[in-house]
């Protein structure tokens, strides 16, 4: 299994369209056997989703996330688990041990300077 989390210095990045980085783990067994960290090879938003398409990713992790890009992720079948907080490394050993912390219901309306979200994204 492979699973993705938005990345910036170690933490989950909070903003899917704006992310410049993304952490890529490969899951044997129910545990990390590899990571990674990739580019956004220039891309923002919707064109974000080919990245974890051409990856093969199964699960992704987030912070905040529009409802376009979710129907995006959804739409090809990866498991989206937006509104999680701190570090990328211990988001994936909660995800896989089954007590990760999230929200469902975490959404991002605007990317501008003044956006309007629904998580603590600062």
């Amino acid at each position: 299994m492979k699973i993705a989390v938005t990345y910036e210095n170690g933490d989950v990045f909070q903003h899917f369209g704006r992310t410049q980085e993304f952490k890529v783990y490969d899951v044997e067994d129910n545990k990390v056997v590899s990571s990674r960290v990739i580019g956004n090879d220039g891309l923002s938003h919707g064109a974000l989703g080919e990245i974890l398409m051409r990856e093969g990713v199964e699960v992704f992790i987030c912070g905040g996330i529009g409802g376009g890009a979710r129907q995006m992720i959804e739409s090809r079948g990866i498991k989206l688990l937006p509104g999680v907080h701190g570090n990328a490394d211990a988001a994936v050993d909660a995800y896989l041990a089954g007590n990760l912390e999230y929200d469902p219901n975490t959404s991002c309306h605007e990317h501008g300077e003044h956006h309007n979200c629904t998580h603590s994204c600062h």
